[in-house]
């Protein structure tokens, strides 16, 4: 969005009202220099205060799109208009019925930047093809979010509610996911780099061709998770709980897997340069996978792992021979 055109905008509407800049701001708490700045192009309203204005300045909140074409059986006349701004204005009226209500408002296809939406509820909005870049969104609800082809670096998403949301075909780099909800969401396609997940819930998440980098999971809940391709690097996936997911075709490449109960889990794909420590293994199952350089260290229950046809390298092979693993169904890569 523009923010002179946006000015322009909150500009008109309020000498449509016969309202001065300082009655405005009044009925916002602000200061009048801060409206002053709006209508020179000077500054921006967040999306909280921007939901504000559609109400005091009697106008839908996609008025301050850039394509907003008004109905006209929708436009009140501006001697009824100036009157209900009065009202509010004086506080002898109440705020609407719908004032509560989620606006409908088209997030996409925008440049988002150090944009602060924190605490904000019920915002389910397409921010499809966006770009966004050190914005927060710290304790919000984002349930149902659709990401289609957004680059995404350096947010901030911590506590907040992500669940039954599709994240496709996106870039999402140095991201924060701390202690978020992203319960049923689906991750397709996407690059993600670098994302802190610490303490995040994924039950019933499902991956699908994405590439995930140097991502920390420490502390995340990977329930009922299913992996259908793609690939893993770098990971860290530590002190949670990975239980009762299905994993097939993946790459996995300098991961760890680090104080955490695997439990009726099969692995299918290759796991490179790969790391486990301190992990309890129950109903754990290794099918067609390939196992290269892979390190088993202080691992409880390896006896309870099952191999079918799979392949080792020696260094894996002795590894799992050191911990008394089961190595029927193990043949022995040989150079």
């Amino acid at each position: 969005m523009e923010t002179k055109m946006i000015g322009n905008k909150i500009a008109e509407a309020r000498k449509k009202l016969n309202i001065s800049q300082a009655q405005l701001a009044e009925s916002l708490f602000i200061s009048a220099q801060a409206v002053g700045k709006w209508e020179r192009g000077e500054s921006m309203p967040d999306i909280t205060t921007l939901n504000r204005l559609a109400v005091i300045l009697g106008v839908d909140l996609n008025y301050f799109s850039e394509n907003f074409q008004p109905v006209a059986s929708e436009m009140a006349t501006v001697e009824s208009m100036v009157k209900q701004s009065d009202e509010l204005l004086s506080g002898k009226q109440n705020l609407p019925d719908n004032a509560g209500k989620k606006l409908s408002w088209d997030m996409s296809r925008g440049n988002w930047v150090d944009a602060d939406f924190s605490g904000l509820k019920n915002l389910h909005e397409k921010f499809s093809s966006s770009n966004m870049q050190r914005c927060k969104f710290i304790g919000s609800d984002l349930s149902g979010l659709l990401l289609k082809r957004n680059n995404v670096d350096s947010c901030d998403f911590s506590g907040s509610d992500i669940s039954n949301s599709r994240i496709q075909g996106s870039n999402l780099g140095k991201n924060i996911f701390k202690e978020c909800s992203l319960k049923e969401t689906e991750f397709s396609g996407s690059n993600i780099d670098r994302c802190d997940f610490t303490d995040a819930n994924f039950t019933g998440t499902e991956f699908s061709k994405n590439n995930i980098y140097g991502c920390d999971f420490t502390g995340a809940n990977f329930t009922g998770v299913v992996v259908k391709s793609g690939g893993f690097s770098g990971v860290v996936i530590k002190s949670g709980g990975l239980e009762k997911n299905t994993i097939a075709n993946a790459v996995w490449n300098h991961t760890s897997f680090i104080d955490i109960q695997i439990a009726d889990i099969v692995f299918v794909g290759t796991l490179q340069d790969c790391y486990f420590e301190n992990c309890a293994f129950t109903r754990v199952t290794f099918q067609n996978a390939t196992l290269i350089n892979t390190f088993f260290k202080n691992n409880k229950k390896l006896k309870r792992i099952w191999f079918i046809e799979c392949k080792a390298d020696r260094i894996t092979y002795e590894f799992l021979k050191q911990g008394n693993a089961d190595l029927t169904g193990i043949t022995l890569i040989t150079q």
